[in-house]
């Protein structure tokens, strides 16, 4: 298929937000003693004391995991926004999240507070609960059914490339100086004023004008641009139409997780893949790595960065691969290469204090992990939830997406740590049995989606829970 300026434009304009979230999970890595000291001086100022260890501890801890608190909530405002403001401008609309949120935390120095700190990464928090659920949904609507995966990846290339910036940023050769963290910290600022300039020019779902707004000419105009050629923009139109035919208009939040109108297989999908892919300890291992290399080696942080590298490397593989390869393949392969990485993990973790040279062993496992993840459960988990649904789901599995993923991340960082205590090294089983169980109900449950229109697998599961189909023949993925 012809690709149109204006398609790659609103893809590469709304992959923007993922950026500015990815900057802000990579950069409080590296300079966290520096605003350690600074909840410390604000303290001293205050109360002519210095703050309590435990008290800093945690006061640390929650900066850090208070943005996954924000995003679970702001998930909850997905289905609104998409439905009543269209899904471009809805995307303007919480980008204004990320640049009071930056502006905040940019603040907090100047205005001696660490309040003001923690209330800019709750902002923020909200913007990225909201985005990464938004841009899914409209770059998965406005592209082409062929590159619809590849073009979903995306985002997470974006995401993975903004970590590795951020990583970049928060080095004390870079910015992460006592002089210069919170100027670090306004940087996303950049980007989310770009994306003022340019999102505002592309079109708005050409799916949401048709099915949701019943404007046919308005989205055969917006069709027109994204795809240049008219018998493609007829071809569409119809798939849409008869998409529109069957589906029933007004679902409900309710209707949905109770699983009518055939959402009950795919809302099931999205629970497993998602709480497998959080769960099985990729997200542990990126805040723990730090750490880790830092009890072992004397170059850490540029292990750290070597993470950050190999992030982006595999989201770029993943890339070249979704449309190739498929979902269903990419994700077993990734669920299984995690179960084994997490069992090697806990042999290596478990003979380390005999045989000390076995450390770089373990880093390797990192990196392995690393891009076993992102090369299928990563990317797949955000947007697969788009395909399994029709028009009126869609929305509402998008925030269902994110409230897994974000809670999945708060989770994690709040008990990986007891759980390290309790369990040592047998804490990697614990994820190792999660991408086991993802995997086999990846294998028996996940129809291949590659290539197929929304209204195809739909219609597959509609057949699948014995709901009347038309004339679909062929489809053998359902036991």
């Amino acid at each position: 298929i012809r690709l149109t300026a204006t398609l790659l434009t609103s893809i590469l304009a709304a992959v923007l937000g993922s950026l500015q979230i990815g900057y802000h999970t990579g950069n409080v890595n590296a300079p966290a003693k520096i605003i350690e000291e600074f909840f410390n001086h604000t303290w001293r100022v205050r109360h002519n004391q210095t703050m309590p260890d435990h008290s800093l501890t945690l006061l640390l801890s929650l900066s850090v995991s208070i943005k996954d608190f924000g995003a679970l909530l702001g998930s909850l405002g997905v289905k609104y926004l998409a439905d009543s403001q269209g899904r471009r401008n809805s995307i303007l609309i919480v980008n204004c999240l990320s640049v009071v949120g930056a502006c905040l935390m940019s603040a907090s120095k100047a205005s001696q507070s660490f309040e003001v700190l923690i209330l800019g990464r709750v902002v923020f928090g909200l913007f990225c609960g909201l985005v990464m659920s938004l841009n899914p949904l409209y770059i998965q609507e406005v592209s082409p059914t062929n590159l619809r995966g590849a073009f979903a990846t995306l985002n997470q290339v974006s995401f993975a490339t903004g970590i590795l910036l951020g990583m970049v940023a928060g080095l004390e050769t870079v910015l992460g100086t006592e002089h210069h963290w919170s100027m670090m910290l306004s940087l996303s600022v950049i980007p989310a004023l770009i994306q003022y300039l340019v999102l505002p020019f592309c079109p708005e779902s050409p799916r949401y004008l048709l099915i949701n707004r019943g404007e046919e000419s308005k989205a055969e105009a917006a069709l027109m641009r994204l795809r240049g050629s008219s018998e493609k923009v007829f071809a569409e139109l119809e798939e849409m139409k008869e998409e529109a035919a069957h589906t029933q208009s007004g679902v409900t939040i309710h209707e949905v997780l109770q699983g009518a109108a055939g959402t009950k297989k795919p809302i099931i999908l999205v629970l497993v893949i998602n709480l497998g892919s959080k769960l099985s300890g990729f997200n542990a291992i990126i805040n723990y790595s730090t750490r880790m290399f830092q009890a072992k080696f004397d170059q850490a942080k540029y292990l750290t960065l070597g993470v950050g590298a190999v992030n982006v490397t595999f989201t770029l593989v993943a890339f070249f691969l979704m449309e190739r390869a498929g979902r269903r393949r990419l994700l077993l392969t990734g669920f299984i290469s995690i179960a084994v990485c997490n069992l090697l993990m806990t042999i290596v973790d478990s003979v380390l204090h005999l045989v000390p040279e076995l450390r770089s062993l373990q880093v390797l496992l990192v990196f392995c992990l690393i891009s076993a993840y992102e090369l299928g459960p990563g990317p797949i988990s955000w947007f697969i939830a788009a395909e399994l649904f029709d028009q009126p789901g869609r929305p509402i599995a998008m925030a269902f997406t994110s409230m897994l993923n974000w809670g999945g991340k708060f989770v994690l960082a709040l008990l990986f740590p007891p759980l390290l205590k309790v369990c040592g090294a047998y804490v990697y089983l614990l994820f190792m049995a999660v991408a086991l169980v993802a995997f086999a109900f990846t294998w028996m449950r996940l129809p291949e989606t590659k290539g197929r229109t929304f209204d195809d697998i739909a219609e597959e599961f509609r057949g699948a829970e014995g709901i009347p189909l038309h004339n679909k023949t062929g489809f053998n993925t359902f036991p």
